[in-house]
C-alpha cells in the first residue's frame, strides 16, 4: 500500500462460491483472507469485501442519467482506459446494464462508463476519463 488513501468497501452478497467465482475469475481480483462468511479482494489496490448476507440485495432505484437508467446504489473505479477496455473484454458473457459507451465526447470530463451487477445483484460502474485531470472539471 502506498502513502495515499485506499478506499475499505464491503457488499452484501447471498453466495460466497459464485461471489469466488465472479470477483475472482471473472474481474480476475486476487483473493486475501476469507472466512466462510467474507472474502477480501485486492481492487486495484482498494480492500474490497464480499459479505455473506442471507437474500438477495434490493436496489434502492434508478437515476437518469445522460437518457440511462443508472442503478442507485453503485460503485466501481476510476480505471485509465486501457484497464477499462481490458476489464470489458474479461466481461463476455456479463450482462451490462449500460454497455460500455463514451460519455461526453470531445468535451472536458470524456470518459468512457460501464455498468454490470455481480451474482448477488449488486450494481457496479467502472469508468475511465480520457484525461484524468478532468475528474471533476466542470
Amino acid at each position: 500500500m502506498t502513502d495515499r488513501p485506499a478506499v475499505h468497501l464491503a457488499v452484501p452478497v447471498d453466495d460466497l462460491g459464485a461471489a469466488r467465482t465472479f470477483y475472482g475469475q471473472v474481474l480476475g481480483l486476487a483473493e486475501g483472507r476469507s472466512s466462510d462468511h467474507w472474502i477480501d479482494w485486492d481492487l486495484y489496490g482498494h480492500q474490497f469485501v464480499t459479505h455473506l448476507v442471507p437474500g438477495p440485495v434490493t436496489p434502492a432505484g434508478l437515476s437518469e442519467v445522460d437518457g440511462h437508467e443508472v442503478p442507485i446504489p453503485h460503485y466501481g473505479l476510476l480505471l485509465s482506459v486501457e484497464a477499462f477496455h481490458e476489464l470489458a473484454a474479461r466481461l463476455t458473457g456479463t450482462p451490462f446494464l449500460i454497455e460500455p459507451y463514451l460519455r461526453f465526447p470531445d468535451r472536458p470530463g470524456a470518459q468512457w462508463t460501464m455498468f454490470f451487477r455481480d451474482p448477488a445483484g449488486n450494481a457496479l460502474e467502472f469508468k475511465a476519463f480520457l484525461d484524468g485531470t478532468q475528474v471533476f472539471t466542470r
